[in-house]
């Protein structure tokens, strides 16, 4: 009997393939149109509770940013480098089936940052392809009226399969103090796209589209103290559940991509910062 022997690479390679294979064969039961409409309600209703919750958090006197466990030692962890990340997603039944909620918090310290720089940097969407490269491909300012704009993104995420989407967001930016400050950025419109880059790059309907991320709301709050600028950023996000006999393939990026994003994100800004 001949006796086959595979490299790792072989391996890891036959494995995607096959992966790829099962998620196109369930491309028609995974295909759905917009969530449905208790769906958007129930995101609607959570995010009124975290923003009436950040509001509050907000008009604190000692400090903007929501309390993590053990303040002094985490603090201390903070200005090591380190980034402290919790997930706050509520326990299942917080939407209806057929969607996902997720919902992750990130703090991290930039030493020598200022409110002021970090405003700059947020506020200059045309610079966010070099700061968040790879995983923000486009970005442009749409429309602007004083510290309140709309902004185009194109970002790209990868875990395993690739998708690129479109996403247009209504963003806020608000001083509380000159040290202190907020934004927040609720996007209006997701649009998966196919074959981006191609001459037949086009935005997917509602009837094509897989349902990878259907809502995303961003809100940064941020403390300059300590010679240097604390940042705390909390993303809630609305996705497609996973399909019945595919959470061994498709739940690592649903589950694993929101908080891999966020981490991304506050790790690439905390590098701008220090340029």
């Amino acid at each position: 009997m001949t006796q086959h022997r595979f490299s790792d690479s072989q391996t890891f390679f036959s494995l995607r393939g096959l992966l790829i294979l099962l998620l196109t064969a369930a491309i028609p039961s995974y295909v759905v149109a917009e969530p449905s409409p208790s769906a958007v309600s129930a995101f609607n209703s959570y995010i009124g509770a975290v923003e009436s919750r950040l509001a509050q958090q907000h008009r604190a006197q000692n400090t903007c940013l929501a309390p993590l466990s053990s303040v002094a030692q985490s603090e201390a962890r903070l200005r090591r480098g380190e980034l402290i990340v919790e997930q706050l997603t509520p326990a299942s039944g917080a939407v209806p089936s057929g969607a996902m909620l997720h919902h992750w918090r990130g703090t991290a310290f930039a030493a020598g940052a200022k409110a002021a720089d970090f405003e700059r940097l947020m506020k200059d969407f045309n610079a966010y392809p070099r700061h968040f490269a790879p995983q923000v491909i486009q970005a442009k300012v749409l429309a602007q009226q004083g510290d309140r704009l709309q902004a185009v993104m194109r970002v790209r995420q990868r875990h395993v399969i690739t998708v690129v989407m479109d996403t247009v967001y209504d963003v806020t930016f608000a001083r509380l103090d000159a040290h202190r400050g907020y934004s927040l950025s609720r996007s209006t419109r997701v649009s998966e796209i196919d074959e981006p880059g191609a001459s037949g790059e086009r935005a997917l309907d509602s009837s094509h589209e897989h349902g990878f991320l259907w809502r995303l709301n961003t809100y940064w709050s941020y403390e300059e103290r300590d010679g240097g600028l604390y940042m705390q950023i909390e993303s809630v996000s609305l996705t497609r559940s996973i399909p019945t006999g595919l959470g061994w393939a498709i739940g690592p990026f649903v589950e694993s991509v929101p908080r891999e994003s966020l981490e991304f994100t506050l790790r690439a800004t905390c590098n701008a910062l220090r340029r």
